[in-house]
C-alpha cells in the first residue's frame, strides 16, 4: 500500500499524516525522528503534557525536525478538539513504570487515567478521522506467576532458559511470544495496557479502521530518561559512570536478571511496515522486543561497564518486590513472518550510545527527575 492510501488519506498524493501521542517522551520523539529519516513523504504531529521531567528538551529537537508539537493532555476531551486529520495515530503515551499505582508519586486511580481512561480518546479520534491506530503495549501484560514458573538455569551471570524441560504455551527458544499467558496477577500497570488492547480491538473491529498492536520488550538508547523502573539500561551506565551506589534487588542479590533490549528505530521499522500494509484481516497483537540476541543480565551489564568506566560494585539486596521476574525476551518470530520484519541494531550498538550520551550529558539523572 503506498503511504498517501491509507486510512484518512485523500489519495491525492498528499503525505501520510501522523499523531503520536507522548510525543516527547523517549519513545515518541525517537519514533518520530526514525520515521522521518525512512520517508521524506510524512507529516508528523504530536501531543504531549510536559510533565516528565527532560520531555521538554526533546520538544526543541522535534521543532528542528519539522514536527509539528500540540501541548495537550491525552485524558482531556478536548484538547482533541483542534487537532487536524491524521491517517494513522502512533499511542506511545503511557506511565511505563511497572510499579506504577502501587509505589512512587502516581496514585492507581491516575494510572488508570493516564494508561486505560485516556486511550478512549484516542480511539474517539481515530473513529471520528477514520484513522489507523498502531497501540504500544508491553510485555508485562504477562502472568506474573506464570512468568516466575518458567523453567530456568543459571551460569556465574545470568538467568537462561532451561528448554531441556518442558515449556509453557507460548514459551519457546525465540522468547516469549503473544500466545503465554495473560491470567492476573499481571500488575496494575500491565492491566491497564492489556485493558486497553481489548479496548483497541473492539474499536477497530466495531468501527471498521485498523488496530495493530504491539507488545514491546525493553526500549533503549541514547536519550532515554534514566530512571531505574522506566529505562533501567541508560539508568544502570549513567548510574555506574558516575560512581552511584547501585544494588542487585531481589534474587538473591545476585543480578542475574534478563532482559532484551531493542531500539526505537527498530520499532519504527515494525510500525512502517503495518502502516503500509493492505491486510485488513488475521492477528493484530504482536510481540516485539531485542530477542535472545539482544538480551543481557544485570549482572553482565555490570561487567561491560566495569570495562569501560571502571569497577562499581553494585550492593546486594535480596529482598523481593512485588512484579519482580526473572527473566524476560520477546519472541519476534510473528513479526518475522508476517512482516520480514528482524531487529538490526545490535545490544552493543545500543550501549555504546547510551554510553556516548552519557558521557556528553553529567547532568542526565538530575534532568530525568532523580
Amino acid at each position: 500500500m503506498d503511504p498517501a492510501s491509507g486510512p484518512g488519506a485523500d489519495n491525492q498524493g498528499l503525505k501520510m499524516k501522523i499523531l503520536i501521542t507522548g510525543i516527547c517522551g523517549f519513545v515518541g520523539s525517537s519514533l518520530a525522528e526514525a520515521l522521518l529519516q525512512r520517508h521524506g513523504n510524512l507529516s508528523i504531529s504530536g501531543m504531549d503534557n510536559l510533565m516528565r521531567p527532560g520531555s521538554e528538551t526533546n520538544r526543541t529537537r522535534l521543532r528542528k525536525l519539522g514536527v509539528n508539537f500540540v501541548h495537550g493532555d491525552i485524558r482531556a476531551t478536548s484538547d482533541f478538539e483542534g487537532l487536524g486529520n491524521a491517517d494513522w495515530v502512533i499511542d506511545a503515551a503511557a506511565n511505563p513504570s511497572v510499579l506504577a499505582g502501587i509505589q512512587g508519586k502516581f496514585s492507581s486511580r491516575q494510572l488508570l487515567e493516564h494508561n486505560l481512561s485516556s486511550v478512549i480518546n484516542v480511539l474517539e479520534y481515530c473513529k471520528a478521522r477514520n484513522a489507523g491506530l498502531v497501540l504500544l503495549s508491553t510485555s508485562r501484560v504477562y502472568s506474573i506467576s506464570a512468568l516466575t514458573a518458567i523453567p530456568l538455569k543459571e551460569d556465574d551471570n545470568s538467568f537462561l532458559l532451561d528448554d531441556s524441560l518442558p515449556l509453557p504455551a507460548g514459551v519457546s527458544r525465540s522468547g516469549i511470544g503473544p500466545g503465554f499467558s495473560t491470567s492476573a496477577p499481571i500488575s496494575l500497570y500491565g492491566s491497564t495496557k492489556l485493558a486497553a488492547e481489548v479496548v483497541a480491538l473492539e474499536y477497530g473491529a466495531a468501527f471498521g479502521f485498523p488496530v495493530w498492536v504491539n507488545r514491546c520488550g525493553v526500549l533503549a538508547g541514547s536519550g532515554q530518561f534514566g530512571t531505574p523502573d522506566q529505562g533501567i539500561f541508560s539508568y544502570w551506565i549513567n548510574a555506574h559512570l558516575r560512581r552511584h551506589t547501585l544494588r542487585y534487588i531481589g534474587f538473591n542479590g545476585t543480578g542475574k536478571q534478563v532482559r532484551d533490549a531493542f531500539h526505537p528505530s527498530d520499532l519504527a521499522a515494525l510500525i512502517d511496515l503495518q502502516m503500509n500494509t493492505s491486510r485488513i484481516d488475521g492477528r493484530r497483537i504482536y510481540t516485539a522486543g531485542g530477542g535472545p540476541k539482544n538480551s543481557m543480565s544485570l549482572a553482565f551489564l555490570t561487567k561491560w561497564c566495569d570495562a569501560h568506566f571502571g569497577t562499581n560494585v553494585p550492593q546486594a539486596d535480596s529482598k523481593h518486590r512485588t512484579y519482580d521476574i526473572p527473566w524476560m525476551v520477546m519472541d519476534n518470530s510473528e513479526a518475522e513472518s508476517d512482516f520480514g520484519w528482524q531487529v538490526a541494531m545490535p545490544i552493543e550498538s545500543i550501549l555504546d550510545q547510551i554510553r556516548n550520551h552519557a558521557e556528553h550529558n553529567p547532568d542526565w539523572l538530575e534532568r530525568s527527575g532523580l
